[in-house]
């Protein structure tokens, strides 16, 4: 069977086999038989995270999405999108705190490799789990909660501890959004007045190509609960039109903006659910660097600009907060992505890795575990060793060990 590629065609699923159990016991039964297996999930891995001898979606299981009003929490298939859950919660009245970008990305794949959204105060999307089930190697079905020790181990699992089947998230009630977009922020207002910009709303989006006079566009997203957003930020004027992180481009796709006020599902995102994202048209790379680095590490990106700009489609700056989970890329300390989308040019790209991480080196800056990077410092993961245990013990023959991370992590 041929599996096809990854979201952006740039690698080519050597699996062979994928299966795509309707059932828990259907999922347990494959995971005891097969000799390697990994869970496919909405295939936004921009390296081979998620490939194996074997693959299986979750995506024909039922979703069982359950709402606990009194726990103010959601459990559900390990299949589902957020989109897809997004829409379910906010029909009963319920929300996510946060999201990220794009809402078409699997729920368990974001967890998984710590993946994010934005706001000073709110953590990775992985923060939210409450409760996980796993399918280990043996076909176990293991329930793992915070009052296990593993816990804050097995959230962020990078796919190495088992399939991941089901999930509990906290949920609080719906709120409303509304999304203003500033335009002509110069490089002094970012550097003087950087932590008060990315404070100024509930979630804080920063838009820049690193070598024009401005640094870009500025999103800012209010819940219309807090304060309302200001006329100007530190010199920057409000966009008169909706548009679009790439210059130039229709904003048609994106979700509205312009003070108009929505329901968090259709404005923390950055694109609306019901666009299909492009494929094959670009590569992304993040690194995630404590917040207290946040200035001295884009002053020194900024000095690569006429490196990287030709290469570069974007790069978006957002702030998250720290979190006990072993392997985020905000563990022990509020942190800054720095996420970069790139032009399909695979060669330069990666060419550019080395020069890229070598700047962020001083920074502690940790590579994002779904994008492409070119090497792991394992000293900023103090508990790495913890989950090469843990995983051992899961998993002792190996199964669902990946050669990605065989050669860059392990």
């Amino acid at each position: 069977m041929n599996i096809g590629t990854n979201w952006a065609k740039y690698h080519t699923y050597r699996a062979s086999t994928l299966h795509e159990p309707r059932t828990i016991e259907e999922l347990q039964d494959v995971v005891s038989t097969a000799p390697k297996i990994r869970a496919l999930g909405s295939r936004h891995s921009f390296n081979d995270l998620a490939d194996s001898a074997e693959l299986v979606s979750l995506a024909a299981l039922d979703p069982a999405i359950v709402i606990d009003d009194e726990s103010e929490t959601v459990s559900f298939s390990a299949g589902l999108r957020y989109g897809e859950l997004g829409v379910v919660l906010q029909e009963a009245g319920w929300a996510l705190r946060n999201l990220a970008s794009l809402p078409h990305i699997s729920v368990a794949g974001a967890i998984a490799t710590s993946t994010h959204g934005s706001g000073v105060n709110n953590g990775t999307l992985a923060r939210a789990v409450t409760a996980l089930e796993i399918v280990t190697a043996s076909g176990e079905l293991r329930a793992i909660g915070p009052v296990d020790p593993e816990f804050d181990g097995a959230v962020v699992s990078l796919g190495a501890l088992g399939i991941v089947s089901r999930i509990t998230l906290d949920i609080e009630p719906t709120y409303e959004v509304r999304q203003d977009v500033f335009s002509g922020l110069s490089w002094n207002s970012l550097i003087d007045n950087y932590d008060g910009i990315v404070s100024r709303a509930y979630s804080a989006s920063i838009f820049t190509n690193w070598v024009d006079d401005a640094v870009g566009d500025v999103w800012l997203k209010s819940r219309i609960t807090d304060r309302k957003p200001p006329q100007e930020l530190y010199g920057a004027a409000k966009a008169a039109t909706d548009v679009h992180p790439l210059p130039g481009v229709s904003a048609s796709s994106t979700t509205p903006q312009s003070g108009v006020a929505g329901p968090w599902i259709d404005r923390l995102p950055h694109f609306r659910m019901d666009f299909t994202p492009s494929n094959g048209e670009e590569l992304q790379s993040e690194y995630i660097v404590p917040r207290q680095h946040a200035v001295a590490a884009i002053l020194a990106v900024r000095a690569l600009g006429e490196r990287i700009a030709p290469h570069l489609q974007i790069t978006e700056l957002r702030t998250m907060a720290a979190d006990s989970l072993w392997l985020s890329g905000a563990y022990e300390t509020d942190a800054v992505g720095i996420h970069f989308t790139w032009k399909f040019e695979p060669a330069e790209v990666l060419a550019l890795l080395p020069l890229i991480e070598d700047t962020l080196a001083p920074f502690d800056a940790r590579p994002h575990w779904g994008k492409l990077f070119h090497t792991v410092r394992r000293e900023l993961y103090p508990r790495l060793p913890d989950f090469v245990a843990l995983a051992d013990e899961l998993d002792p023959s190996g199964k669902f060990r990946n050669d990605y991370l065989e050669r860059n992590v392990f």
